[in-house]
């Protein structure tokens, strides 16, 4: 290969396509001759592909299915365009003039319908289409010049809509065919042969863009202004012109400026990064293009794009500049969607093609693997590769191992451009621009990929200046682990043939596809203890072999005679050590055979005792029973260190050899474990500084990880491997009633407590897990997390070894959470063990954001499982998704269905009531009453407690959920409750206090009943508001409505509980009252005018009902006569 020249600094970005679609085509059949592809629209869903036949192919653009076929009879398909803001529609032309809007009815899962249809423009060929950007209407344009529009019917737009069918219109006829429509806030953008013409479909007035006439196919299009602070400003008007030229206008259609093209693309074009073929770039200059852009297209992040038949071209138009041009051959037409590309070829033929930056590519291409393409690329643009804020999306590490990648003999120049490409790497955050320089040596900055320097402050203490950079350290490792895994639409990396002898520690760091050195993160302490194990042994083993060399030539050496027997000694020792290796072969094979004749011959005797219901029913003798039978099995299929020590005591110490290296073993792992120890306490202090919440939870799970060895506390050693293997192979039969008894055995000791010698229910799931019922399990270690939690965390762990090698673990691992979700729900049906494993690592993995779905696995997935498995918090959220997953009226009878036991019901009240609530100084005073107004604060659970408070409870529940609601002040359920209880005393005052006159009218208001209440109201209305008047003071809250009105119409005073008396009892019957209350009050003149209003209007109702009884009295009569 030659050496690939470097691309000018200006250019930063690249057109490449890491797809090949000639499958999906040959799949569709849309590759012969007599069947093609005629047009394309693209969408965030769905990838739309007319054909000759008028046929429209709807493509799923997540794993590239089919999945609808719309046909037409009506000619072939000449456009299609996607609904931008519901993808359920789709509008299609046909060669007849024909224009349809199908409704594909995904969401209901029901055939599609074509919702609307129009002959507006037969015997015209329809040149464009465009949506409504907030409606459901198309715009249509042809080669006459006539644009009209249709709008569709569908349920979704109320009752009945679905039947109505609204005439197509006609908007405009423009002086010639329409080239490109767009439709942006309620303005209407037609690009006809000479002009372009912008029209306000609301008020029907018609504007030119610009003054001079043109004369061929020019496009045009709206360009948002939709970031910094541009946001809200009106969009902009882009016009095609002749020469390369294109007119800058504002909403109004008022030309601002013209941006010439001609002599900037007089620059070499950017190859086209495709496995196709290798990139070559020619520098010399060529000539300036005088170009006709014959559409325009908004693209991206501020991009403007249009092609011609052989090269695409996008500009950035906010500095007239271009960001690149690149030859495609035979482009008939392009759609995009944000930065992707799909082009239809002359031939038929479709490319998806991706805008990225430089770094971005070879990321993407290393990724798939393509390693002479991604150093082509990195040679190519030097600049980008090299420059430090490109280290956040490839490492120093990756580029080595990019190297590492090309073969010398094939790639050798390649090899030494890439290596000069390394030398030149700026690290991160580093101070060789001019204007990092300027920064002063006290302050450390990162530099985002916008450009901006983001500068941090030292000038705190040394302890501030450790924390920071621990914190910057361990953010830049999350962002690049994040800029790893970004990428949803990408295809899943094939695996080398070298994958599978990757060893255990590098699987666990699978969602480093490229081993990133990560110095915050520790080994786990089992994996760096086993390493040492394996260093000691190996070690040990060839220390001994030496030994035994050296004392082998040492007694050759002093026995010169050996040397002339040693072939027939030779021979002899060979042939009896054979004789012995078969020897020791058969001995076992017998031994192995008569171990599990003992083992069966136990288990059917523990079997046989425990058909007896006096047995099986008494724990006593169920306990001896089993404890019969527990040391067979611990003889048979107990781990070897045991077995060894049953078979010969005499033996225990073993040879001095041996005594030795399990000593040195022995100290080796402890030193290294207390090393460990010592270095995760130093990392964990410095993390709950920075994250108290995960501290709790760090904390949480070394508190387990010490339960889980308590048990072996007493021997000093660590806890036991967990077996998910039987090391013999154990007949069927025999396997069955074994798991019957050690399921038993497991949960008899985790609820009684059996003799001293016995082992522990922990000890025993983990050395013979392998014979176990797991459901059994798993529900018995719901029922003691409680008081064994080192049991649930030992059931977790040997779910995650047993589920180590299924396929989902490696997408899990890669780190895309719909993906991920995705391949569980293709495991349907569910086993709970295993799946609970691979929520596990999901949560892991993603945290809170996996927990909000796991309610898509229930009831396989109990909200007990999630409990013991998350955070408090992380499970609130996914209890509140499980709730409201179901429909409104079904909400309270589900919640009610959780509650197992009853007790939970307060648990997760107090839980809800303490997490994501406003703060308790906002909703009380200091003496326990409520603040003013404090009851219109969000709750961030508010869905789930209202539904909790309302659940079916007995009268002491509902007393203790009241007051923990005050104690919380949470007022609202505590109303409620108080309404429940009859408790309506304490809800009037405590609605005085809060001061909100539509806690009496809402639908769950308290409202009064009797006079007497009325009365009681109103003294306590008149108490709170004495009380506010002497203190004269303002509230946390402000001193207005929290939605900023400063009507006081609202407020609980007794001249307003007054008028609403009136309202229910009459005016005259509420001054009485209010005489009664002996309240001095002076009744505004409004409230003078509604007295006397109501006066009237009980008056006209006293006399409508006379003359109605009247009425009714004669018509009686008269019948009776």
């Amino acid at each position: 290969m030659a050496l690939i020249p470097a691309v000018p600094e200006n250019y930063s970005h690249v057109l490449a396509e890491f797809d090949c679609l000639d499958p999906l085509l040959t799949a569709l059949r849309l590759d012969s001759g007599r069947l093609k592809c005629t047009c394309l629209a693209v969408s965030r869903k769905w990838l739309a592909l007319g054909t000759s036949t008028g046929g429209l192919h709807l493509i799923q653009r997540e794993g590239w299915k089919q999945r609808l076929i719309l046909t037409h009879k009506e000619g072939c398909i000449i456009q299609v365009a996607c609904c931008p803001h519901d993808e359920d529609f789709i509008a299609v032309a046909t060669s007849q003039g024909l224009v349809v809007v199908w409704e594909l009815q995904q969401e209901r899962r029901g055939r599609p319908e074509r919702v609307s249809v129009s002959w507006e423009h037969r015997g015209h060929n329809i040149t464009a289409l465009c949506w409504d950007s907030s409606m459901l209407r198309v715009f249509v344009g042809d080669s006459g010049g006539k644009v009209s529009f249709l709008r569709a019917g569908s349920s979704k737009l109320g009752k009945g809509s679905a039947f109505v069918i609204f005439p197509v219109q006609t908007v405009t006829t423009v002086d010639s065919r329409v080239v490109q429509l767009g439709y942006q806030d309620g303005r209407l953008l037609v690009s006809s042969l000479s002009r372009c013409y912008l029209c306000d479909t609301e008020r029907e007035k018609f504007w030119r863009v610009g003054n001079k006439e043109r004369d061929g196919e020019y496009g045009a299009c709206f360009f948002p202004q939709n970031r910094g602070l541009l946001v809200g400003q009106p969009p902009l008007l882009y016009c095609a012109r002749p020469g390369s030229r294109i007119w800058e206008a504002n909403f109004n259609g008022e030309v601002l400026s013209t941006h010439q093209f001609k002599q900037l693309l007089a620059c070499p074009p950017l190859p086209l990064i495709t496995y196709r073929k290798e990139p070559h770039y020619n520098p010399p200059q060529k000539s300036p293009q005088s170009l006709a852009f014959p559409k325009l297209l908004y693209l991206g992040d501020q991009n403007l794009l249009t092609w011609t038949d052989s090269a695409i071209y996008i500009f950035t138009p906010h500095n007239g500049q271009v960001l690149l041009w690149t030859e495609v051959k035979d482009l008939v037409d392009v759609a995009v969607y944000r930065n992707e590309l799909f082009c239809l070829h002359s031939s038929g033929r479709l490319s998806h093609l991706s805008l990225l930056s430089a770094e971005r590519c070879v990321e993407r291409l290393m990724r798939r693997e393509s390693w002479p393409l991604a150093a082509a690329v990195c040679c190519m643009f030097q600049h980008a590769i090299t420059a430090s804020r490109a280290r956040k999306v490839i490492p120093m590490d990756r580029l080595e191992h990019l190297r590492s990648q090309l073969t010398s003999c094939t790639h050798l120049e390649l090899i030494g451009q890439l290596e000069e490409v390394i030398a030149k790497l700026e690290p991160l955050d580093s101070a060789s621009s001019s204007r990092r320089s300027s920064i002063s040596s006290h302050e450390s900055f990162n530099v985002l990929d916008c450009g901006i320097y983001r500068v941090i402050s030292r000038r705190g203490s040394q302890s501030d200046e450790e924390t920071s950079s621990l914190m910057n350290q361990s953010m830049s490792e999350e962002e690049r682990l994040k800029e790893f895994s970004f990428v949803q639409e990408e295809d899943q990396v094939e695996q080398d043939p070298q994958s599978s002898e990757r060893t255990e520690a590098e699987r666990s760091e699978q969602g480093l596809q490229f081993h990133l050195p990560l110095s915050f993160r520790p080994k786990p302490p089992r994996i760096a203890l086993q390493a040492v194990k394996d260093s000691v042994s190996s070690f040990v083993k060839k220390t001994t072999e030496k030994i035994n060399t050296l004392q082998m030539n040492s007694e050759l050496w002093q026995r010169p005679e050996f040397r002339e027997s040693v072939q027939p000694e030779m021979s002899t020792s060979i042939s009896l050590y054979s004789e012995d290796m078969d020897n020791e072969v058969y001995d076992e094979a017998s031994n192995t055979e008569s171990d599990m004749q003992e083992l069966r011959s136990a288990t059917e005797r523990a079997i046989s005792q425990m058909q007896d219901p006096l047995v099986l029913l008494d724990p006593v003798c169920l306990r001896d029973a089993l404890l019969e039978w527990l040391p067979v099995l611990e003889r048979v299929l107990g781990p070897a260190e045991l077995g060894s020590a049953a078979v010969s005591d005499s033996n225990m110490e073993g040879s001095g050899e041996e005594r030795w290296e399990k000593d040195y073993l022995n100290t080796g792992s402890e030193q290294q474990e207390e090393c460990l120890s010592g270095e995760l306490t130093k990392v964990e202090m410095e993390n709950k500084k920075d994250s108290p919440e995960l501290g709790t939870k760090r904390d949480q799970c070394q508190n387990q990880l010490t339960l889980d060895s308590s048990e072996n506390a007493s021997n000093g050693s660590p806890p036991e491997p967990v077996r998910v293997e039987s090391p013999k192979p154990v007949p069927s039969d025999v396997l069955a009633n074994l798991t019957e008894l050690a399921t038993l055995y497991t949960e008899l000791s985790c609820f009684k407590n059996l003799d001293e010698q016995a082992l522990g229910c922990t000890i025993f799931l983990r050395r013979y897990f392998f014979l176990l019922d797991q459901e059994r399990v798993r529900r018995l270690c719901l029922l003691c997390y409680q008081k064994l939690p080192e049991m649930k965390s030992s059931f977790i762990e040997a779910m995650l070894e047993l589920t180590q090698s299924s396929k989902v673990v490696e997408v899990i691992q890669r780190g895309d959470l719909l993906r991920s979700l995705r391949s569980l729900r293709e495991l349907q049906p569910w086993s709970a063990p295993p799946l609970l494993a691979h929520l596990h690592r999901l949560y892991e993995k993603h945290g809170e954001a996996a927990v909000r779905s796991f309610s898509q696995f229930y009831p396989t997935i109990t909200p007990a499982d999630v409990m013991t498995m998350a955070q408090q918090s992380h499970f609130l959220a996914y209890l509140d998704n499980l709730v409201q997953s179901r429909t409104e009226e079904h909400r309270l009878s589900f919640l009610q269905s959780l509650l197992e036991p009853e007790t939970l019901r307060q648990d997760w009240l107090e839980l809800a009531l303490t997490h994501d609530a406003p703060q308790h100084c906002d909703t009380m005073t200091s003496d326990g009453q409520p603040r003013w107004h404090s009851h219109c604060f969000s709750w961030g659970y508010g869905r789930l407690l209202s539904l909790l408070i309302r659940l079916p409870a007995d009268f002491s529940s509902k007393q203790k959920m009241a007051e923990t609601c005050r104690s919380h002040g949470y007022w609202t359920g505590y109303l409620y409750l108080c309404n429940e209880l009859q408790r309506r005393t304490e809800a009037f005052s405590t609605i005085c206090q809060l001061d909100d006159i539509s806690l009496l009218e809402e639908p769950d208001g308290v409202e009064p009943q009797t006079l007497d209440e009325w009365k009681l109201l109103i003294q306590l209305s008149q108490q709170c508001n004495s009380v506010s008047d002497s203190n004269q003071v303002t509230g946390v809250n402000g001193s207005s409505w929290s939605n900023g009105s400063a009507d006081s119409g609202g407020k609980i005073s007794p001249e307003n509980l007054t008028l609403m008396l009136a309202r229910m009892a009459g005016p005259d019957r509420a001054l009485t009252v209010l005489q009664d209350c002996e309240v001095q009050l002076v009744l505004s003149p409004h409230s003078k005018l509604v007295c006397e209003l109501l006066r009237v209007t009980e008056k006209r109702q006293r006399a409508m009902i006379q003359t109605m009884l009247e009425r009714c009295d004669r018509f009686l009569w008269s019948q009776h006569a």
